[in-house]
C-alpha cells in the first residue's frame, strides 16, 4: 500500500510517494522535490546539427547540486570543465559536490566528452531531481544526486576497483551504474577522450560509447522495476532511492543533466544537447 502526502517547499507543493512498511522493509522516509529556476536554454548557441551547447567555455547555466552557485572545485581549464580532486573518494565536502546544468530535460540525446584521471571515478548522471529529507536531527538535508537519477558511470576501468564488483562490469564505463554492463566495453584508458551519447526517448534509454551502442533499456515499465530490485536501490535496503528510480524523472518525466564529484580529477568537454520533445 502507499499513501500520498502533499509538502510545501518554498512556495512550491510538492508530492511525495511513501510505501507503507511491511514485510520487514524500510519505510521510505518523508521528502520533499526542491524547485529552484531553471535556466532558458533558448538563449544557448544551437550547433550545426541542431544541438544546443550546454558548455560554453564558461560555466554559463551550471550550479551545484542543491546549491545555488558553482563549487569552487569545479572549473574551466583548456576549454573544459574540470573536477579539482583530493584523491580521497566520494569527499563531497563544501567546496565540491555534483554539478548540474539548470535546466530539466525530457526527450533528448546528450553528447558528452570526458576524459578521467589515474584509478578515477565520476559519472554523467540525467532526469535527476534535487531531493530533501529530515535529518537526524531534524534540519532539512539534501540527498545525494544517484539516488534519482540513472547513472552512466565514468571510470577508470583498469585502475579502479569498482570495474570489479557489481555484477557482469555493470560498474564499468558507460553502464548503467550497478544495473546493466556496458557491451561491449570499448572506453579508452585513463587520460585519453571518450566520448558518451545517453539518448532518453519516452522512456527508451540508450547509452553509447566512443561510437557503438553499448546498452538500451526502458523505464518506466515492470522490467525497469525488476532491474531496481535486483541493485543496490532495491525496495528493501534503499526504499526512497526505489521510490525515486522506480518513478524516475517525476511526474513530468524530466530531469538534470549532472557530473558527479567522486573526488578524483575528471574533465568533461563538448558538452551538446539536442531537444527531442
Amino acid at each position: 500500500m502507499r499513501k500520498k502526502v502533499t509538502l510545501l517547499l518554498n512556495g512550491v507543493v510538492v508530492a511525495a510517494m511513501f510505501a507503507a512498511c511491511n514485510g520487514g522493509a524500510k519505510k521510505t522516509p518523508e521528502y520533499t522535490v526542491i524547485e529552484k529556476p531553471t535556466v532558458d536554454i533558448s538563449t544557448f548557441a544551437t550547433d550545426e546539427n541542431g544541438y544546443v551547447v550546454i558548455f560554453d567555455g564558461t560555466l554559463n547555466g551550471w550550479r551545484g547540486y542543491g546549491k545555488d552557485g558553482v563549487p569552487g572545485k569545479w572549473i574551466v581549464e583548456d576549454s573544459c570543465i574540470k573536477f579539482n580532486g583530493t584523491g580521497d573518494g566520494e569527499a563531497q565536502d563544501s567546496d565540491g559536490g555534483d554539478l548540474i546544468f539548470a535546466h530539466k530535460f525530457k526527450n533528448f540525446e546528450l553528447s558528452i566528452d570526458w576524459k578521467i584521471s589515474k584509478g578515477g571515478n565520476s559519472g554523467i548522471l540525467y532526469l535527476a531531481q534535487e531531493i530533501e529529507t529530515k535529518g537526524k536531527d531534524g534540519k532539512p538535508q539534501v540527498e545525494p544526486i544517484y539516488i534519482s537519477a540513472p547513472e552512466s558511470q565514468v571510470l577508470d576501468n583498469e585502475n579502479h576497483p569498482d570495474a570489479k564488483l557489481g555484477i557482469d562490469g555493470n560498474r564499468q564505463s558507460s553502464s548503467l551504474y550497478d544495473m546493466i554492463p556496458a557491451v561491449p566495453q570499448n572506453a579508452k584508458p585513463y587520460g585519453e577522450w571518450n566520448t558518451t551519447t545517453i539518448t532518453v526517448f519516452k522512456g527508451t534509454v540508450i547509452h553509447v560509447q566512443n561510437g557503438t551502442n553499448v546498452l538500451e533499456y526502458h523505464l518506466w515499465t515492470p522490467r525497469w522495476t525488476e532491474m531496481l530490485q535486483a541493485s543496490k536501490f532495491n525496495e528493501k535496503e534503499w526504499p526512497l532511492a526505489f521510490e525515486l528510480l522506480n518513478n524516475c524523472g517525476g511526474k513530468n518525466h524530466e530531469g538534470y543533466i549532472g557530473l558527479q564529484d567522486h573526488g578524483d580529477d575528471v574533465w568533461y568537454r563538448n558538452i551538446r544537447v539536442k531537444i527531442l520533445d
